[in-house]
């Protein structure tokens, strides 16, 4: 452990396992299966394929909230 660790924040376990414990219920609220960012994330990689300016190995899904809102996040960069 370095002097510095001291003032700079770590992601714990407990924090990680927080952090999935939020995401499982917010799923639950909305009625969404627990893995449905994973199903739509493969969907949309299937989806690109067919496209080739996206790299479509790299596409990420996620539920976010922003602004006291509920967001569907959606990245599909491309290839470059």
């Amino acid at each position: 452990m370095g002097l510095f660790d001291f003032f700079t924040k770590k992601n714990t376990s407990s924090e990680v396992a927080k952090k999935r414990l939020q995401m499982v219920l917010e799923y639950e609220r909305k009625g969404l299966p627990p893995n449905f960012a994973s199903i739509l994330q493969e969907d949309l990689k299937g989806l690109f394929k067919k496209y080739p300016q996206f790299d479509s190995n790299n596409v990420e899904v996620e539920l976010k909230e922003e602004n006291g809102k509920d967001q569907l996040w959606i990245s599909i960069p491309f290839k470059g």
